[in-house]
């Protein structure tokens, strides 16, 4: 690399009690390129970029931008200095307008100290038009979907006309074509001489994007390549250290009764749906965003309420009317959202995946300790969590840990029906393996999955049987082995198939 390095990070030490989140981490970002940062959940990225932007203080190394020395105090500090980090979880306020949420903290100002609203909708507005959101940024940020509020997230980095943007997950919530709209505005960047960190699970965006890769593992800096010199493959095994003979481990079990039927069911975002689900199955559910698959879900488990239809479950007619309901009839949904819906991020492992099973924990009014504890220990175990103790607060732990505690959440109550919504969402392939091999296991001891997913390849490959889903209606129903991304697309975008086997 001829280029002189605009930011250079040299060998990071950073420990937290019981665990060295940081072993010598390195990572350089040219001007008018785009880094990839790339390593399994835990392996220290975010760690890193935290580092960077002064939320926390190293315990050696050293930090050079644009030659100099340097250490940031905060994120602030950080941002004026030009550096800016798009986070993978929001940090918006949706009882604001998007004008004032990208401009927080520094309002655009005339004589004493009044705002100069017209100037800062203006300039806005211009942001949000570079980025195709169509939106006024007068419009409360709340009304916005997770994709569009994405969007607002990285128009709010825009506004400091940073030389360096860290990109933690940004598609994770977007769209096809929002995505395409950011790599525009990437490459955009590109041509202005930003140097761009991109941080994705997704590799396909890597060799689409990416010019330069940088791989960290265990905390460790193992190499840096342009991404012309090498596959997925060859990422993969440089990420986990070992070859990942096969992604999508599915496995073929014997379907027993029909657990869950659903029979004309309607409500918010969803008309007249009709499938059904036998014990040992895994349904996969595919269509765009929108489509109405979330909302589906949370009706059949009582987050909202159905207009019309019938729920029969083990041959018994159920009418959920909150999640409580679906629990108790037995079954457990896990949100896309994991941090909204999923998991309290100031308890701990232990209270986070305890939460909904207490009346299965308990003996009267008392909780049992020792089986609480003993199960959250199962757990852990089974799902290789890597956390210090079962007592750590679940905030401090990477995101695929994360999420393997919101799954083993839901499966504390011993559901008939688990219903996964986009379960391996900015999970690193090494801990989707693992999630995909915990799903193969519950579907083995004939536990009937739900399998909500926006990645085709996972639908695909884990799904025995595949429904798709157009503004709310089911458009296709395929035996995955007839089924493939072009079907699965046609009927996303409501065009007619042949199913085959439906």
């Amino acid at each position: 690399m001829t280029t002189e390095a605009v930011l250079n990070i040299s060998e990071i030490d950073k420990a937290f009690p019981g665990v060295k989140a940081l072993d010598k981490a390195s990572l350089n970002v040219y001007p008018g390129r785009v880094m990839a940062l790339m390593g399994e959940n835990g392996a220290g990225k975010s760690t890193l970029m935290k580092v960077l932007t002064g939320i926390y203080t190293a315990d050696a190394g050293t930090i050079h931008y644009h030659g100099n020395p340097a250490h940031f105090s905060g994120p602030r500090e950080s941002q004026q200095a030009g550096i800016s980090i798009i986070h993978q979880e929001l940090n918006l306020i949706p009882e604001l307008t998007i004008a004032e949420n990208i401009f927080l903290g520094r309002e655009i100002t005339g004589a004493f100290g009044r705002v100069l609203w017209q100037e800062m909708y203006q300039k806005a507005d211009a942001l949000l038009k570079r980025l195709n959101v169509m939106h006024s940024s007068k419009k409360l940020l709340g009304e916005l979907s997770l994709g569009e509020q994405q969007m607002v997230e990285i128009a709010k980095a825009l506004s400091f006309e940073s030389k360096v943007i860290i990109m933690d997950e940004p598609t994770d919530a977007l769209t096809d074509t929002e995505t395409e709209s950011l790599f525009n505005v990437i490459r955009e960047l590109r041509e202005q001489g930003c140097g761009i960190v991109y941080i994705s699970h997704r590799l396909k965006e890597i060799f689409e994007i990416c010019d330069d890769v940088t791989v960290l593992r265990d905390g460790k800096f193992i190499g840096e390549c342009q991404v012309e010199e090498i596959d997925e493959d060859g990422l993969i095994e440089k990420m986990v250290g070992r070859k990942l003979e096969e992604q999508y481990p599915r496995i073929d079990v014997q379907h027993g009764d029909t657990c869950l039927e659903v029979v004309g069911l309607t409500g918010s975002g969803v008309h007249d749906v009709n499938f059904t689900l036998k014990r040992g199955e895994i349904l996969g559910i595919s269509g765009l965003m929108g489509a109405g698959r979330t909302e589906l879900m949370k009706i059949i488990y009582g987050a909202l309420p159905s207009e019309k239809g019938v729920i029969n479950l083990d041959n018994r007619t159920i009418n959920p009317a909150s999640p409580q309901d679906g629990l108790a009839n037995g079954i457990a949904y896990i949100s896309e959202d994991r941090k909204g819906d999923g998991l309290v991020l100031g308890l701990s492992v232990k209270e986070n995946m305890s939460l909904s099973a207490l009346n299965q924990l308990s003996k009267g009014v008392q909780i049992q300790h020792g089986d609480e504890v003993t199960a959250v220990e199962d757990f852990i175990r089974l799902f290789n969590i890597k956390t210090p103790t079962r007592e750590q607060i679940i905030g401090n732990l990477s995101g695929g840990n994360q999420q393997k505690v919101a799954i083993a959440k839901g499966l504390m109550t011993k559901p008939k029906v688990l219903i996964l919504d986009e379960p391996t969402r900015g999970v690193d392939v090494g801990a989707k393996k693992e999630i995909y091999q915990l799903i193969n296991q519950f579907k083995a001891e004939g536990m009937s999955i739900i399998l909500v997913s926006s990645e085709m390849p996972e639908v695909l490959g884990m799904s025995d049987r595949i429904l798709v889903m157009h503004e709310g209606r089911i458009s296709g129903e395929f035996d995955a082995k007839d089924a493939d991304q072009e079907k699965l697309l046609a009927c996303a975008v409501g065009k007619h198939v042949n199913e085959e086997a439906a």
